[in-house]
């Protein structure tokens, strides 16, 4: 049975689908329909009936967050597209931005409708300026043919949607220093409460979502919240997944997979096999924010529940794959420094930890550890996870927990041996 597409059902290789090719494969039926057939409460009803759950990390139910937001408040409110995009090992929102940008638009505007806010914008990582340059033609096309804009199809309802570049951050992908950075500021985390939806862009309610949530809306729309829900193989998943494989595999690619896809198929079949004939070791299963998984782990199925069961997360199904003669120490070591450097200094769990845990890893692979040094790693692990001001430093802790729950041995043999066993 093939995997339904529905996100990638317009990809071409080097080609992007704009207005009139994405009508002609069903683009705007979702809108039409909902402007046509639904109120806004039944469209956030559908949503939540059908369990979509956040793409871009942390898995929230969409329905949920969109329960929080005030549609009924008077004065403006903002919808708000998280595209920054700068996790190691994710790249999915850059792939479906580049080959179909209307997907995005169409699921903002009935995103919009139902909360009831006339202003949207998507913020996306500098990087990305084919696919910036690729959602302003969009908004230019659907403005035209009357999706965007004043009284949309003849309902009352206007919407008006823009293109803002990041300053290029990973902090930018925390949703408050996010709106931080649209409004012009200092791009660090806010405290919360208050929560976005009370207090978010330039002090109004606003809702953030990631570029993959919003462009399943229009499909949860056209064919209904329980087509969706058996969309996946598990039971609590949703919906189909874009799994963005690279590291040590035959092909790196980015996939659309049903939610609860097993590891094992996503290797061997997608990825074609570890490279060069070697073993799979471990993986990163979720974006560089995830435990590793082992080879022990090769048939969990990959969704929320069952990562979160064997100590991992699905986070954005970034599948990163480490092959047998990889030193986990020294990967660590690499994801550590990343987190180190993109650390906006506020805290100092983050500003100061990471730097901590980073030292020692680095003494790990100079061969002067000793197992004072071991054991500082446990303390910092305990001493950063659930204490810093935002995710950041809670997410960079997933490496390191995966390193000390699967491979303590290597770090041992690192100390006994006085250099990296791998070099």
């Amino acid at each position: 049975m093939s995997t339904p597409q529905l996100l990638f059902k317009n990809r071409r290789p080097g080609e992007t689908v704009f207005l009139k090719g994405y009508r002609a494969t069903g683009g705007y039926q979702g809108l039409e329909q909902a402007f046509r057939d639904l109120t806004p409460e039944e469209i956030r009803q559908r949503v939540n009936d059908s369990n979509l759950r956040g793409r871009g990390g942390a898995g929230f139910p969409t329905g949920v967050k969109w329960g929080f937001f005030p549609h009924d408040k008077p004065g403006p409110k903002y919808l708000v597209c998280n595209c920054d995009e700068m996790e190691p090992g994710t790249y999915k929102d850059g792939e479906l931005l580049a080959a179909d940008p209307h997907q995005l638009v169409e699921g903002m505007i009935i995103s919009a409708y139902a909360l009831q806010t006339d202003v949207g914008y998507i913020f996306i990582r500098y990087a990305y300026e084919q696919q910036a340059e690729n959602l302003r033609r969009a908004i230019a096309e659907a403005t035209e043919a009357g999706y965007l804009g004043k009284n949309i199809l003849g309902s009352g309802f206007d919407f008006e949607l823009h293109v803002h570049g990041s300053a290029g951050r990973y902090i930018l992908g925390e949703e408050t220093a996010l709106l931080n950075g649209l409004e012009g500021k200092r791009p660090n985390p806010r405290l919360k409460p208050p929560f976005p939806a009370v207090k978010g862009l330039f002090g109004r309610p606003t809702t953030v979502n990631n570029v993959e949530t919003l462009a399943n809306i229009q499909h949860i729309i056209t064919g209904g919240a329980d087509w969706f829900r058996d969309l996946a193989l598990t039971i609590d998943g949703s919906g189909t997944k874009l799994y963005g494989l690279s590291g040590h595999l035959n092909r790196t690619e980015c996939h659309e997979l049903p939610v609860g896809t097993p590891l094992r198929q996503i290797v061997e079949e997608y990825g074609g096999g570890v490279w060069q004939g070697r073993k799979f070791k471990a993986c990163l299963p979720g974006g560089a924010s995830t435990p590793y998984l082992t080879a022990a782990h090769l048939d969990v199925a990959l969704d929320f529940d069952s990562l979160e069961a064997v100590g991992s997360r699905f986070g954005t199904a970034g599948v990163t794959v480490f092959d047998d003669r990889t030193c986990m120490v020294a990967a660590t070591l690499n994801l550590i420094r990343f987190f180190e450097r993109e650390s906006c200094g506020w805290c100092t769990p983050c500003r100061d930890g990471l730097t901590m845990v980073a030292w020692l890893l680095q003494m790990l692979e100079a061969g002067q550890a000793t197992p004072e040094h071991h054991g500082m790693l446990r303390d910092q692990l305990a001493n950063i996870s659930g204490t810093s001001f935002c995710a950041l430093a809670e997410g960079a802790m997933g490496p390191l927990a995966g390193l000390l729950e699967h491979f303590e041995q290597e770090i041992a043999d690192h100390i006994k041996k006085g250099c990296c066993p791998f070099q």
